[in-house]
């Protein structure tokens, strides 16, 4: 009978287990516990803050094939997450986000609909069907945005994306950017290849948000009506464009200007000669205004940071060395209070400028990217025709303190084209950026190809500080908010630091060898010199044993090299097994601690009632 009870009291629990189960999944539909850090599973602020501006209705049609989809279980709990967020961001709108779920099926009219605003069927060869996994977003004034395929390898930034999608529809007019650049950003025609370029990846972003006019660096004058100016690599504007755009800062307009005292980016005057790209002038600047601001330019000099030096590939076959040149800036040298760069994790930049501020100048310089303590100015023309980038750390001489790559400009600032009685004066607004070649697709973007479609995949948030900068000096802080969160790249800054500091070890004992290799040799010629005889192929025993001095030498270096890199692979291997050990071992660990306290707990209150009883 005890059994029976048992049995009876299992299946009663199993049922019970059951029966929560499926109350759960009703009462608690769409409800989950974010412990991601960052939160990136939860709507931001600035999301609910956008959502919250709404004032017309908005539609959101998101087009889902549920039975081409059958068999692809991570498209489907993609598609999951997609309808999940949706229906978040249409909770806090109060009812002016609407959402519809759309199954375009196969000849039916929502498959034609899809096709019609432009979705991307991607074909599943089940069959010949087609897969649709995309949204298109409508208003009441005829607006239209479109996303045509949601791609799964961009849920970091799904939220990104459709706070945009929704801003861009409660916006009827979009914010007009001047743009005068001297990089051809947007794209052309590659005379070498006879074909047009593609836009970099920048230049599209810039364009999807906002209402772009070009303006060429040789023209006279502004157009009108521009909110704010985009300035970038200036080497050709003319003096008549100048004096505009120094009257346009006076009159408060907002100014994000890139210089670089060397663009590696620049294809020179003529791109269908490479030898006279070579020697082409790669330095810009804002000569007159930075005058009259009292800002101190150089354009001779580059900033070479050991701290912040990214790894290149010189050859293939051959290993990657440190270029301080190319410098890969963490959020420890980026202003976190600022709204700019304030949640950015990483910005690549290629050799680039710094600014100070001289001392009478009226204006304030707020930083916003710095270089490490570990970097110091050197000649840029040391970058024209640098063979191994690993000869300039050795030539780095740090400073007291570290450099301005990026700074905000504000404060009353006199006029560089004053007429007679006039001196300007005004308020101004300005973001300045040592460095035009970060927009340059290599330096923080991979295109890859996905089922005929172009993606863009970021490794770096440099698309994402440019963004932020136009959108902050036009007055938008809350999808900045949204776009910063985006970001999950988390680099390993402690595995990084120990390849560095072992890198900077061998470098020493290199050079150590390649010094003690030219004494040797030297020492060779002198004895050769003092013999006074004409054959050179019977050596002295002075020579011979200044060589066996030298090869012994060579072999003891030649250990020193092994047992340092054994050393790196050891603490790289430990640090990995430590950090496995965590993973593994720290949750079960913990569970098994709070198991025993709670045996330990119970077993004296146990013993307390019996002692009472």
């Amino acid at each position: 009978m005890k059994n029976w009870y048992s049995t009876g009291a299992l299946v009663l629990l199993a049922v019970l287990f059951l029966a929560l189960t499926m109350l759960t999944g009703v009462l608690f539909k769409g409800a989950r516990l974010d412990l991601t850090e960052n939160r990136l599973y939860t709507l931001s602020p600035g999301t609910i803050n956008l959502i919250e501006s709404i004032e017309e209705p908005i539609t959101l049609d998101f087009y889902f094939s549920e039975d081409a989809s059958a068999d692809f279980p991570m498209v489907r709990n993609f598609a999951r997450r997609v309808q999940e967020l949706l229906e978040e961001m249409a909770a806090a709108s109060d009812g002016q986000l609407l959402i519809n779920r759309i199954d375009p099926a196969p000849f039916s009219e929502e498959e034609d609909d899809a096709a019609r605003y432009g979705l991307e069927g991607v074909p599943t060869g089940v069959g010949g069907d087609s897969l649709y996994l995309g949204i298109v977003g409508t208003n009441l004034l005829d607006g239209l945005e479109v996303m045509p395929f949601v791609a799964p390898s961009r849920e970091a930034f799904l939220e990104y994306d459709l706070a945009r999608m929704i801003y861009s529809l409660s916006q009827p007019d979009l914010p007009k950017v001047g743009l005068i650049s001297g990089l051809p950003i947007s794209g052309g025609f590659d005379m070498q290849t006879r074909q047009p370029r593609e836009p970099w990846a920048i230049y599209t972003q810039i364009t999807e948000q906002f209402d772009i006019e070009n303006i060429e660096p040789t023209a006279s004058e502004l157009l009108e009506d521009i909110d704010v100016l985009v300035l970038i690599h200036p080497k050709d504007v003319s003096e008549a464009l100048m004096a505009e755009i120094d009257a346009f800062v006076q009159d408060g307009g907002r100014l994000l200007a890139f210089v670089d005292p060397y663009a590696e980016t620049d294809p020179g005057s003529n791109p269908a000669d490479p030898m006279a790209g070579l020697s082409a002038e790669r330095d810009s600047g804002l000569d007159a205004l930075f005058e009259a601001w009292g800002v101190e330019y150089d354009r001779s000099q580059f900033v070479a940071d050991r701290g912040l030096a990214l790894q290149v590939a010189l050859q293939q076959g051959r290993p990657p060395v440190y270029h301080p040149g190319i410098l890969g800036v963490t959020r420890d040298f980026m202003d976190s209070d600022d709204v700019v760069t304030g949640e950015l994790e990483t910005i690549n930049l290629a050799s680039v400028g710094y600014f100070r501020l001289s001392e009478d100048s009226p204006l304030s310089l707020q930083p916003l990217i710095l270089s490490s303590p570990q970097s110091g100015p050197l000649d840029s023309e040391r970058l024209r025709f640098l063979a191994d980038p690993s000869e300039l750390m050795a030539e780095v001489a740090p400073g007291d303190e570290s450099l301005i790559i990026a700074a905000r400009l504000s404060g009353p600032a006199p006029s560089a084209f004053a007429e007679d009685g006039e001196d300007g004066g005004n308020e101004i607004n300005v973001l300045l950026v040592a460095d035009a070649d970060l927009l340059a697709d290599r330096y923080w973007v991979q295109r890859q190809r996905f089922f005929g479609q172009t993606l863009l995949n970021p490794f770096a948030n440099n698309g994402d500080f440019v963004i932020n900068a136009i959108d902050n000096l036009i007055g938008n802080a809350d999808l900045i908010s949204v776009r910063s969160r985006a970001t999950s790249n988390r680099p390993f800054q402690l595995v990084e630091g120990l390849r560095r500091e072992a890198e900077d070890s061998l470098r020493a004992t290199e050079q150590r060898l390649e010094a003690e290799l030219a004494e040797t040799e030297e020492r060779l010629t002198e004895l050769q010199q003092a013999r006074g005889d004409t054959d050179l192929s019977v050596l002295t025993p002075e020579q011979e044993a200044e060589i066996d001095r030298f090869v012994e030498q060579r072999l003891d270096i030649r250990r020193q090299l092994r047992q340092v890199r054994r050393d790196l692979d050891r603490d790289i291997e430990a640090l990995g097994t430590r950090i496995k050990v965590i993973n593994i071992a720290l949750m079960p660990v913990l569970i098994t601690f709070f198991a025993l306290w709670m045996a330990w707990r119970r077993r004296r209150e146990q013993t307390a009632k019996r002692g009472e009883a």
